[in-house]
Formats: structure tokens, C-alpha cells, sequence
């Protein structure tokens, strides 16, 4: 089957109307029909791209759009509508956390002051509330108080434990979470008429994955099992382009196996932590934010499994 996954199709350069001159631009990929990935920058959060530094979904329904994760600011929501907007002008009706990291849920303010509904798994909705003042600091310096402008803190009305089914303007959805990723409340959205994941923080694409003190990588690749489960025909991933899932796997579901077997073979040779970063890794060394991130991931998955 003939994929439009590697390219943009059509491809926009999205800017907030009256944003900086340099503001980093959502390219808008269609993934299928009626389906695209809003894919923003790849490094860190920035005033440039007001928080946007991730993949967002866009599903255009009879009559209206689904949005998967808001984004990271309210401009950066504003951001994300203006892509939108040069699909479509329907009507932004459902909008869909799938986590806790601050590009699923802070730009939810924007949209539900239009009449949109929100739904997030309720693991999310907890971590979103325990992490919300960190997040807002780190925000205010990394994209700047000016630029943050607008940005509260508006949770879900609605929310799941597991699974939940939806039928939104004749396409229908299913939310599932089935552990801590990334996030404890990472989820994949899976369109099953379209054979499209939406796959959030579970999947990273084209730059290394972050393990953290919230993310647990045992359960993430119990996640990425469950999603793959259903050999879906186009993944978009939380950081990164819409792909297949053999790229999927290769970026995030291969490294998270190999970490994992790399660092036990360490402990179980009577590895200290301190030296758990110069474990061999340097088979993914072609992806992005590489040598940022290997040692503080070795680290991470080192004390979580001090205590497996």
C-alpha cells in the first residue's frame, strides 16, 4: 500500500498571526483522509515555538475536528487552530489529552473557552494537577512570561481509567491507556476505520526519548506492545513525523528493550550508577539529541529497576 507518511502533503509553514518573525512553524502532514499530524520542533521548548516542541493530531469529522493534545501555551493553541484553520473551518469539538507532559493539555484553555469538550484518561488529568506549578515555571523561563501570556491550568471534564469509545461525527475513536509511559497517564488514540494510532508520548520519531522520574520503561513497553497490537497502518507519534510502524519500533520500542537489557547487564555485573552512562548504546546513535540524553536515561532506568 502506497503511503504519503514520508512527506508533507499538503505541506503548510503555520505562524501565529503577530507572533515573532522567527517563530517556528507547525508543518501540517496528511497522514489519510480526513487525518493529519502537526508536527513541531524537535528540541526544546522555546519562545519560538511557545511550547510546541511535539506532534499534535488533527481528525476532521462531518462535522467538526478532533484535536489531539492542544498544546503547550495558549498561543501555542492559537498556533495550533491557525493549521487547522488551513484545512478546515469546521469547528474544533473534541479535544483529546493523551498525557501529562505540557503540550498534551496547557493550550486547553483556548479551546475550551470556544465550546470544545476535553477528555483525558484520569491518570493524566492526576499528574497534570501534581505537576502544574513546575511545569508553568519552567514554561514562563523557557518560552518567556510574555509569551506564556493567557496560559491556565483547565483540566478535562471528562475523563477515562482505561478505555473509552466515542463516535465523533461518524468516525469513531478509541481511548486507551494501559500503564505509565512517558507519563502515568500516557494514552493512544486509535481510529480503526482510518487504521491510524495516535500514539502520544508512547512513540518517539526521529529524536531520542526521554525517560524521567515520572516514566516507567517496563510499562512503556507494555504500552507500545498494546498499540501495536493493532497493526495499525499509520502511527503518529508524540515528537516527530506520522511513519509506519516498523519505524515506530524502531526508535522508541528497540531502544527502551535494548536500555533495559543493557543496564541489567551492568547492575548484574555490579555497576555503580554513577558509571551506568558509558553503557554501549551507540547502535541508536543516529537519532537526534543522542548524546544529550543517552547518559540521563541509562540513569533513569537504572533506579527504576534498583527497585523491580
Amino acid at each position: 500500500m502506497t503511503h504519503s507518511l514520508q512527506r508533507f502533503s499538503p505541506l503548510f509553514l503555520v505562524f501565529l498571526f503577530g507572533a515573532p518573525a522567527l517563530a517556528a512553524p507547525l508543518q501540517v502532514q496528511k497522514v489519510t483522509d480526513g487525518v493529519y499530524a502537526l508536527v513541531g520542533d524537535s528540541g526544546q521548548r522555546s519562545p519560538e515555538n511557545f511550547g510546541n516542541n511535539a506532534t499534535f493530531g488533527m481528525i476532521v469529522t462531518g462535522d467538526s475536528v478532533v484535536l489531539v493534545d492542544p498544546g503547550g501555551s495558549y498561543n501555542g493553541a492559537k498556533q495550533i487552530h491557525e493549521a487547522i484553520r488551513s484545512i478546515t473551518d469546521k469547528p474544533v469539538r473534541l479535544v483529546i489529552n493523551t498525557g501529562g507532559q505540557d503540550h498534551r493539555w496547557l493550550g486547553n484553555g483556548y479551546f475550551k473557552a470556544q465550546g470544545a469538550r476535553i477528555v483525558a484518561s484520569k491518570a493524566a488529568v492526576a499528574d497534570q494537577r501534581a505537576r502544574t506549578t513546575d511545569q508553568l515555571i519552567s514554561l514562563n523561563r523557557l518560552v518567556g512570561e510574555k509569551l506564556m501570556a493567557g496560559t491556565e491550568a483547565v483540566h478535562a471534564g471528562e475523563t477515562f481509567e482505561n478505555r473509552l469509545e466515542l463516535d465523533i461525527g461518524g468516525v469513531r475513536l478509541v481511548l486507551r491507556h494501559t500503564g505509565t509511559a512517558h507519563t502515568p497517564g500516557d494514552s493512544f488514540v486509535w481510529l480503526p476505520q482510518k487504521q491510524v494510532v495516535f500514539a502520544g508520548d508512547i512513540v518517539y520519531i526521529e529524536r531520542m526519548l526521554v525517560v524521567t522520574p515520572e516514566s516507567r520503561s517496563q510499562s512503556w513497553i507494555k504500552a507500545f506492545e498494546e498499540m501495536a497490537a493493532l497493526k495499525p497502518e499509520h502511527v503518529v507519534p508524540g515528537h516527530g513525523p506520522a511513519t509506519t510502524l516498523a519505524r515506530a519500533r524502531a526508535d522508541t520500542y528497540d531502544y527502551l528493550v535494548a536500555l533495559r537489557k543493557q543496564v541489567k547487564a551492568y547492575m548484574d555485573g555490579g555497576g555503580e550508577i554513577y558509571d551506568v552512562g558509558k553503557i554501549d548504546q551507540s547502535r541508536f546513535q543516529h537519532i537526534k539529541l543522542f548524546d544529550e540524553l543517552k547518559g540521563r536515561n541509562a540513569q533513569q532506568v537504572f533506579q527504576e529497576m534498583e527497585w523491580e
